[in-house]
């Protein structure tokens, strides 16, 4: 995929030039060169900024037309969040090491690599459109969360219970210090959340995170194995629809965990309310069904509470999101949209009394 030893580190999209992508893409090009490269801007993410490259080659249809690239944000906010987060490095390992091995639709890369001293990074992958992103607070249909169930067994069921993983360093980053670590930066973060948004969320889901903080402690230390590669923001916005198959994007924060943490996650997000409440039961036993298609052995009643237990995740992520991101009026919309939605399925489902 390249040597950063040769290959120019990325710090932001201005350095996407065309001789920037002869060298990152040249391993892959059998002696073709890349003489030309435009980008234009694609995507919301808030943690790194995304391009799509226009190509043209010597000799003319070397490669393809387009690729798409993520960058370090120009936002200096989301840089620190990225950098404190290890998202970039988790990213560029990811495409390096495991996405290939991995069924699962992602696109393909050409391209990975991440600087540790100074947090440069850049992964180049297929440009799958015209396969569009879901929208979550619109809702997915039924249909598009039922085919991204598929693409979760296809993440989790390969490698379910795979002691290999634990060789990865970046994948498997749990020390002794990191669920008081990471306690409390959700307590940290739980601040800026009340301050900004409590008076724009449901009664209910301050009522419900004014219970969960100060029990979060306990939760982050509960990760009951069996574990597998669990994507950790599997959501309809990371999913892009319209293609033969989902495609599965934005691998920042990709980690070893419980797979049912990922389809509460996803549910809870992806779904209205009422479609989620109607439907979770069906979709919770898809997911089983296809664990056990790969041969995974399952009990559905440990999946669904540990489904139940999950619910907080959501509710989690938004917390600490939006204080390690630029504010944006979409970020604040899909924050309070994910802050309610998921307690709003902790509640129905009595999370809380599976708490630790």
């Amino acid at each position: 995929m390249g040597d950063t030893d040769i290959v120019p580190l990325v710090h932001d999209a201005t350095d996407i030039t065309a001789a920037w992508c002869d060298a990152a893409l040249r391993p892959r090009l059998g002696g073709a060169r890349v003489v030309a490269a435009r980008t234009d801007p694609v995507g919301t993410g808030q943690v790194a900024d995304t391009v799509r490259i226009h190509l043209e080659y010597d000799p003319p249809g070397a490669g393809p037309a387009t690729l798409v690239a993520k960058v370090p944000s120009a936002d200096e906010t989301s840089r620190e969040g990225a950098a404190a987060t290890r998202t970039y490095e988790i990213e560029a390992s990811f495409y390096r090491d495991l996405a290939a091995a991995l069924p699962v639709r992602t696109p393909e890369c050409w391209y990975a690599a991440h600087d540790a001293a100074t947090n440069a990074y850049t992964v180049v992958l297929e440009d799958v459109a015209p396969a569009v992103q879901g929208d979550q607070m619109h809702g997915c249909s039924l249909e598009d969360i039922g085919a991204a169930v598929d693409e979760l067994v296809l993440l989790h069921g390969p490698r379910w219970d795979d002691p290999a993983l634990r060789q990865l360093a970046w994948l498997d980053r749990a020390t002794p210090d990191s669920p008081d670590a990471m306690a409390a930066l959700i307590t940290w973060a739980y601040e800026s959340f009340r301050e900004h948004y409590v008076g724009r969320l449901e009664p209910a889901t301050v009522e419900l995170a004014d219970r969960f903080i100060p029990r979060i402690g306990d939760y982050v230390r509960h990760r009951p194995e069996p574990w597998t590669v669990v994507h950790g923001d599997f959501r309809a916005d990371n999913l892009l629809f319209g293609g033969p198959r989902v495609v599965v994007v934005d691998w920042q924060t990709v980690t070893l965990g419980p797979g049912p943490s990922d389809l509460a996650y996803l549910l809870g997000a992806s779904l209205l309310p009422d479609v989620r409440r109607a439907e979770e039961r069906g979709l919770v036993a898809r997911y089983v069904a296809g664990l056990r298609g790969l041969g995974v052995t399952v009990d559905e009643g440990e999946v669904w509470d540990a489904y139940r237990g999950f619910a907080f995740g959501g509710l989690v992520m938004a917390i600490v999101a939006q204080a390690l991101v630029r504010r944006t009026d979409r970020g604040d919309e899909m924050f309070i949209t994910m802050a309610d939605r998921h307690s709003r399925q902790a509640l129905e489902l009595d999370s809380e009394s599976l708490l630790p």
